[in-house]
């Protein structure tokens, strides 16, 4: 099957919400070259895990618009997203020359969320693992790899409580958005499944 004008559309609109982030983030600059790929990478990295949350309610959609199967198109922006989610602490481990950035920080409420982005990175590798392992664990790997939902969460807090490209209002709404659509996503995949089940039993 061809890529049809509906997957072109999506890819498009894609790519034009990455030219824009970029700008927006080019706006805000003005700090060392390291801490701009941190930043960059952290934005990335949550645009494409936000679009691969997005499509997951639309299997047969996808799978139309794309010409190819669902998780090749689905699994195709999770790996860019993971990809830049894992560099974005592993440069900003390089820059601060220290690993204390992967750990987890539980000294007070407030502490947890501003740091929420590193049990994200764990929890990421969590419903990563329960995909890989999908074929063993059939009733199971459904819950875990939801936990992506969690990453979402603590990523867009962490980043509203101290991430500088936040203080960018455009950034700002625009990944507030993403998360709210994922959110709504969800729901819709849940409501669907729903149905289903109703269709099914009826």
């Amino acid at each position: 099957m061809a890529l049809k004008r509906e997957g072109i559309l999506f890819l498009l609109g894609t790519a034009a919400l990455t030219v824009i982030i970029t700008l927006l983030f080019l706006l805000t600059g003005g700090e060392e070259l390291e801490n701009l790929a941190v930043r960059l990478f952290g934005l990335y990295g949550f645009l494409f895990l936000s679009v691969a949350t997005l499509t997951a309610p639309f299997l047969k959609e996808i799978t139309q618009a794309f010409g190819k199967p669902f998780l090749k198109v689905h699994h195709s922006f999770s790996i860019i997203g993971i990809i830049f989610v894992t560099l974005h602490p592993i440069f900003n481990a390089i820059q601060r020359l220290s690993l204390s950035v992967f750990v987890p920080r539980f000294d007070s409420w407030n502490l947890f969320w501003l740091l929420a982005g590193r049990p994200a990175f764990i929890i990421l590798y969590v419903a990563v693992l329960a995909a890989l392992l999908r074929a063993k664990a059939p009733k199971y790997w459904r819950a875990f790899h939801a936990l992506m939902y969690v990453v979402l969460l603590f990523g867009i807090v962490h980043a509203n409580l101290i991430g500088n490209d936040f203080q960018n209002l455009g950034i700002m709404l625009i990944f507030n958005a993403l998360f709210i659509a994922s959110l709504a996503g969800f729901a819709f995949k849940r409501y669907r499944s729903y149905q289903l089940k109703r269709k099914i039993s009826g």
